[in-house]
C-alpha cells in the first residue's frame, strides 16, 4: 500500500451523518479521538475533570502505526519538531553494560512501513492535539466531572438520550450526546459503570512491578561526561537485568534526557495506582546497586525531590468494549503495560479507526460495533505481548537468561526471533504495519458481515 498517496484519501473521508458526540477524558486518547471525529464533521464536546489540562510523565514513543494515523489527521508536521528519530536501539546486559544487540531504526522503519518512529514528551504530544482539537472547532470543557450514567438508559436502546451526570464547580448537571466515547483512563469511571449495568466485575490486577521516571536535564549533567555522551546521541538504551529493565533515550533536540526504570514492586506497593506518588532518591539508589556504572550515574542525577513513581497493573481482557451508544476507548479498555510501548499508538488507533468507521455508515450502533470489532482482538494481543514481554526482559541471570541473551545475538546477524518483541521483527509488522483506517474502510462491508452485523 502506498502511505502517501492514501493520506488525502483517508483525511478527505467525511461522516456519513453527523453525530452530537462527547469524549470523556482529555489525556492524549481523548484529545485524539475528538480531533479525529471532529474533523470528519461531528459536533464534539470533550470533557476534563481537571481544572486544568496539564501533563506529567515523561517521554513516550510514537511507533508507525501511530504516527501515519497523526499525519492523516494534520498534525504530524508539528509532532515532528518536537520529536526525536532514534537512530538505533542498543540491547545491553544490566551489570557489565556488554551489548547483546544493535538493532537500526533509521531509515529502516520509515522504509518498511511508510511511517516514522520516534519519541516526545508526553506533555509536547498532548500540547499539540489540544491545539488541533480546539483550532478544528472541539469544544473543550475542563472542570467537568462525570459522576454517573443515566441508568434508564443502560441498556441503551437507539431512540434513547445518551446522558451523563457531571459535576462543575459542585454543581451536578445532566449532558447529553448521539454518542459519547469514553478515553477516562485505566480508572475510567464510564466503564465502571457500565460493569455494574452489566454485572462484570470491574477490577485491574496489581502486576507486581513498578516504573521510576524522571527526565535529567543539559544542564544537571554537562559535567557528567558518561551521561552527556547518551544524551548526545539518538539511541534508544534497553538494559535488561533480574527481576527489572531500563529504557533510556534523549528528548527535546537533545536537551532532556529520558530515563524509566521497571523494577519488582514490593508488597506495600502493589495496591497504589497513582502517578502522583514521588519514589526517594536513596530507595532507588538502593534497589539498583548491583547495576553498572552508567546506571549509577544516571541515577545519581535524580532531583533531590525523588522520581515519579507508577504500579504497573494488567487489565483483564472486558466482555465488550460497547453499550447501546457509549464506547470505551484508549486506557479505559486497554490499558496495556508499557513493554512494547503501544498504549498511546493504540489509543491513536482507536481514534483512526472510530473515525473511519461513522465514514462507512450512519448507523450508531453498527459503527462502534465495527469499532469494537476491528479493534478488541487486536490490543488484547498487543496487552498480551506486553505482558509476555516484561517477563522476557526481567529474567532472573540463570540458563533461561543466558537463552535469551544467545537469541538477541542471534538475531543481531540476522537468524532467528528476537525474544524481545519489540525489537523483534514479526511482531513489529503486526505491531507497526497493520493500518487499521484502511481496514475499516477497505474491508467494512466484508468485516460488517464477518461479525455478524447488517448494513440497512
Amino acid at each position: 500500500m502506498d502511505e502517501k498517496h492514501n493520506d488525502s484519501t483517508f483525511s478527505e473521508r467525511r461522516a456519513s451523518r453527523p453525530y452530537s458526540i462527547i469524549v470523556v477524558g482529555a489525556g492524549i486518547g481523548g484529545l485524539a479521538i475528538g480531533l479525529c471525529m471532529r474533523k470528519t464533521g461531528h459536533d464534539v464536546r470533550i470533557l476534563e475533570r481537571r481544572h486544568e489540562i496539564t501533563e506529567v510523565g515523561a517521554g513516550i514513543q510514537i511507533p508507525p502505526n501511530a504516527s501515519r494515523i497523526l499525519r492523516r489527521f494534520g498534525v504530524l508536521g508539528e509532532v515532528m519538531k518536537y520529536a526525536t528519530v532514534l537512530e538505533r536501539n542498543s540491547l545491553r546486559r544490566w551489570k557489565d553494560d556488554e551489548e547483546l544487540g544493535s538493532v537500526p531504526l533509521v531509515p529502516d522503519i520509515e522504509e518498511n512501513f511508510g511511517a516514522p518512529l520516534a519519541v516526545i514528551h508526553r506533555a509536547d504530544l498532548q500540547r499539540i492535539l489540544l491545539d488541533a482539537a480546539i483550532d478544528c472547532g472541539c469544544k473543550i470543557l475542563e472542570d467537568h466531572e462525570v459522576v454517573d450514567i443515566d441508568k434508564k438508559f443502560l441498556p441503551l436502546t437507539p431512540s434513547s438520550v445518551r446522558r451523563l451526570l457531571v459535576r462543575s464547580r459542585g454543581v451536578k448537571t445532566w449532558m447529553s450526546a448521539d454518542v459519547i466515547l469514553a478515553a477516562d483512563g485505566m480508572n475510567s469511571i464510564v466503564r465502571r459503570k457500565m460493569a455494574i449495568a452489566s454485572g462484570h466485575d470491574d477490577q485491574l490486577v496489581p502486576a507486581g512491578e513498578l516504573a521510576y521516571r524522571f527526565l535529567l536535564p543539559r544542564e544537571a549533567i554537562e559535567h557528567d561526561e558518561k551521561a552527556m555522551a547518551l544524551l548526545s546521541k539518538n539511541h534508544g538504551m534497553r538494559y535488561m537485568g533480574p527481576g527489572g529493565h531500563i529504557m533510556a533515550y534523549p528528548l527535546r533536540n537533545n536537551t532532556l534526557y529520558n530515563v524509566v526504570l521497571v523494577r519488582k514492586a514490593e508488597s506495600e506497593q502493589l495496591q497504589k495506582i497513582t502517578w502522583t506518588t514521588r519514589a526517594k532518591k536513596e530507595d532507588i539508589i538502593k534497589y539498583y546497586r548491583g547495576w553498572c556504572p552508567i546506571i549509577h550515574a544516571l541515577i545519581s542525577h535524580v532531583p533531590g525531590s525523588g522520581a515519579l513513581e507508577t504500579p504497573m497493573n494488567n487489565m483483564p481482557p472486558l466482555p465488550t468494549w460497547v453499550k447501546g451508544h457509549i464506547a470505551l476507548a484508549g486506557d479505559a479498555c486497554h490499558y496495556m503495560l508499557p513493554y512494547v510501548a503501544q498504549g498511546a499508538a493504540n489509543a491513536l488507533e482507536d481514534a483512526g479507526t472510530l473515525a473511519m468507521a461513522f465514514t462507512c455508515t450512519d448507523r450508531i450502533e453498527l459503527a462502534l460495533e465495527l469499532y469494537q470489532f476491528i479493534r478488541k482482538h487486536r490490543s488484547e494481543w498487543i496487552q498480551a505481548s506486553a505482558t509476555s514481554n516484561g517477563y522476557t526482559l526481567h529474567l532472573p541471570d540463570g540458563e533461561e537468561q543466558r537463552r535469551r541473551d544467545d537469541s538477541i545475538r542471534a538475531a543481531n546477524i540476522g537468524s532467528g526471533t528476537n525474544p524481545d518483541k519489540w525489537n523483534d521483527k514479526k511482531t513489529r509488522e503486526f505491531m507497526w504495519h497493520v493500518d487499521v483506517m484502511a481496514e475499516t474502510v477497505n474491508e467494512f462491508e466484508s468485516l460488517a458481515r464477518e461479525a455478524g452485523l447488517k448494513k440497512t
